[in-house]
């Protein structure tokens, strides 16, 4: 039973006719391996989904987690427009926000183009909140002393941000604590992430087409013209996705106060999400969603190590074939560094299997998965 450092959590996801993550020019994101192009969907956009994901294993839903929200926009909607809805002074509220944004954005941050999108956690944006009313109560009607009081608050904001996040669990919210942050304008309010997340490819060539489509107009009449009212063009990707994530104890721990129990929930929630949440653009007309046919959890106290190697020579788009080349992959790893981890599978494939690998359904893999950070052991 090996004590754990680190969950490493396989997948392997089929999709069909759908564009799952675009580019800046409209079109699949791709990556070049193995001397092949794959179709890729970003670590980003995986996340955010995760993050996003609005069901029974939620991150949000976690007893005791912070929510957290990632905006240009929270000084603005979060801090200055609730002091207008409460009818306090709009001169003396507008001499403040200055010092607001420059304190949560950076000295540019007056003008929403020279802000960065922010993750900050309830607690943060609470505190934001309640110290900007004080100072618009304190001088209602008197914009002058408003502002200076504001200035004055904005040299010791940084303090005072330290001793709120030094005695607040999740000042950050559980977002922050699991995929961590990067603060530009206060490098103490950084927060390392705690969840690594590669970037999911295909282990085959690129499958995609150009999807041609047209518009009818609903109204047109016989004598119109005749044909489409607009005609359109979008690429449609199909694959199997390989996905890797590792999960540091040490630091979610950390981040989390060192709340064992809250760990425990994070990884059996990150188990399901990583299994049935579904990233994916143009939602309405390709109805992207679909489950893991294979997830491989390890737990252990090594240095992780993907298993995307498995997949340099591409592979056949089958569920079966790609599950051989990790098993013979991880087989070669086993005989040269040694068994080091824990294992556990889950495949929709009854012949499955995979070194020193128990089987389990996907709800026993994810309270196992719980149960190793929980406790530290596997």
């Amino acid at each position: 039973m090996p004590d754990v450092r680190f969950l490493q959590i396989h997948s392997l996801h089929g999709y069909s006719a759908a564009l799952l993550n675009r580019d800046d020019s409209g079109l699949a994101k791709r990556m070049s391996y193995g001397g092949t192009t794959r179709t890729r969907v970003s670590s980003q956009c995986l996340k955010r989904h995760w993050r996003m994901a609005d069901g029974a294993h939620a991150l949000q839903k976690i007893d005791g987690a912070a929510a957290a929200v990632r905006s240009r926009e929270t000084v603005t909607r979060r801090v200055i427009e609730p002091l207008k809805d409460s009818g306090h002074d709009a001169d003396t509220i507008q001499a403040v926000e200055a010092a607001f944004q420059a304190a949560v954005y950076g000295d540019k941050g007056d003008k929403r183009s020279n802000r960065q999108p922010l993750l900050l956690g309830e607690p943060e944006v609470a505190y934001l909140a309640d110290e900007a009313r004080k100072i618009v109560e304190t001088h209602a009607g008197n914009p002058k002393e408003a502002e200076a009081a504001a200035n004055e608050w904005k040299k010791n904001s940084k303090a005072n941000m330290k001793e709120l996040r030094d005695n607040c669990a999740l000042p950050g919210g559980i977002v922050a604590a699991l995929f961590g942050r990067m603060v530009t304008s206060d490098v103490e309010a950084n927060i390392d992430a705690a969840v690594h997340v590669a970037h999911a490819f295909t282990v085959h060539a690129e499958e995609s087409e150009s999807d041609y489509f047209t518009v009818v107009d609903d109204l047109q009449r016989i004598d119109d013209d005749a044909g489409a009212d607009h005609i359109g063009e979008t690429e449609l990707t199909s694959g199997l996705f390989y996905g890797y994530v590792v999960l540091d104890r040490g630091m979610l721990l950390h981040n989390l106060g060192n709340d064992a129990e809250m760990a425990g929930s994070v990884a059996e929630r990150l188990v399901h999400l990583i299994a049935t949440v579904s990233p994916g653009a143009k939602l309405g007309p390709t109805a992207p969603y679909g489950y893991a046919s294979w997830i491989l959890a390890e737990a252990g106290d090594r240095q992780p190590r993907s298993l995307a190697e498995a997949f340099r020579p591409e592979c056949p788009p089958l569920t079966s074939e790609a599950e051989l080349k990790a098993r013979q992959h991880l087989a070669r790893l086993d005989s040269v560094y040694d068994v080091g981890e824990s294992r556990r599978l889950m495949s929709l494939d009854d012949n499955a299997s995979m070194p020193e690998a128990e089987r389990l359904s996907l709800a026993e893999l994810a309270r196992w998965s719980g149960n190793a950070i929980r406790q530290g052991k596997a």
